[in-house]
C-alpha cells in the first residue's frame, strides 16, 4: 500500500483546518491523536499521506468521521451548518505534533 503516489497539490488541499476543541484535546493526551477537519472527499491514505508530507511525523492510523450538519434557525430565517469530515490521525509513538504555535 506504500507504493501508492499522490499528487502533491492535492494532498496540500486535503487538510483543511485543523480542530481545537475540548473534546479534540482530551484525545490527543489520551492517545496520541490529532484531529483535523478534511475534504469531504478525502481518503485515508490521503490525509495519511498528507499529515506526513507537511508535518515530518509517522502516522500509525487514521479514523474518519463524517458529522451531518445541523438545522438552525434565527427567528424567521431557517439556516443550515455544513456538513463535516474529521479525521482523527494517530501518531507513532515518539511522535509529536504541536499545532498550539509554541516552541518546544
Amino acid at each position: 500500500m506504500s507504493a501508492i503516489q499522490f499528487d502533491e497539490g492535492r494532498l496540500m488541499q486535503v487538510l483543511v483546518a485543523p480542530i481545537v476543541s475540548e473534546k479534540a484535546t482530551m484525545v490527543a493526551e489520551k492517545s496520541n491523536a490529532v484531529t483535523f477537519k478534511v475534504l469531504q472527499d478525502a481518503t485515508k491514505h490521503e490525509i495519511k499521506a498528507a499529515v506526513e508530507l507537511m508535518f515530518k511525523v509517522e502516522v500509525k492510523g487514521v479514523s474518519v468521521v463524517n458529522t451531518k450538519g445541523k438545522t438552525k434557525r434565527f427567528g424567521k430565517s431557517v439556516g443550515r451548518r455544513d456538513n463535516v469530515r474529521k479525521a482523527y490521525v494517530t501518531l507513532k509513538p515518539g511522535q509529536e505534533l504541536n499545532l498550539s504555535g509554541e516552541a518546544a
